[in-house]
């Protein structure tokens, strides 16, 4: 296979190249796959091919490829909405991938829109199948992470969810603890924020007052 590091360069030289992608993507190869994924276009993206990728991607690499481009278009909020709840696992974990990278790279978004998907991810992740699992808890850190208002509610419902095991083929292994990840995600937001805070502006000292005029 080829290296995703030379994908990214490839990607980088061809830039946004939807036909291009389109092309790449219909002969099936994981590394055209790959590679279409981060050349798509995003504001040329419809929702029938994004349902058409999403279910026909099994490897967890292209499915968060295909989350990137999808959260990036126009139509990222129903995609998302239509996938998280859907039976296949895969295309679940696309949904949930989208919702994370939402929460992490779109401001434009209110905070409220993703509140709801909090006690959705607490009532089924521990059911959800493997991939949508790990797709849940990253973006439960996500939104988590996304602002203060958040922070708490997110921290609460991992708290009581507790540990998420993850099965990555060879191994069951417990994804990161979502939350002491938000804590550490916050804090480093607020000590991002105080480092770009203007600093206060140095009092000038007064200026020196005129001699008096001696009397002649």
């Amino acid at each position: 296979g080829v290296s995703f590091a030379t994908l990214r360069a490839l990607a980088k030289r061809i830039g946004a190249d939807h036909a291009l992608a389109c092309g790449l993507w219909d002969t099936g190869n994981t590394d055209a796959r790959c590679l279409a994924a981060l050349i798509a276009d995003p504001a040329q993206l419809t929702a029938a091919t994004a349902d058409a990728w999403a279910a026909a991607t099994r490897y967890h690499t292209i499915i968060d490829l295909v989350a990137g481009v999808v959260a990036r278009a126009p139509i990222a909020l129903e995609r998302m909405a239509q996938w998280v709840g859907a039976d296949e696992d895969h295309v679940a974990r696309c949904g949930w991938s989208v919702m994370a990278q939402l929460a992490q790279h779109d401001g434009a978004i209110a905070d409220a829109a993703f509140t709801p998907y909090l006690a959705v991810i607490e009532r089924r992740i521990h059911d959800a199948p493997n991939s949508t699992r790990e797709g849940m808890n990253r973006a439960l850190i996500a939104i988590g992470g996304r602002s203060d208002a958040l922070a708490a509610p997110a921290i609460a419902a991992a708290r009581r969810i507790g540990p998420v095991t993850v099965d990555h083929g060879d191994t069951a292994c417990e994804t990161p603890d979502a939350a002491s990840y938000i804590a550490k995600t916050r804090a480093h937001q607020a000590q991002k924020s105080a480092r770009k805070a203007p600093k206060p502006a140095a009092k000038k000292a007064p200026a020196p007052k005129p001699a008096a005029k001696k009397a002649p």
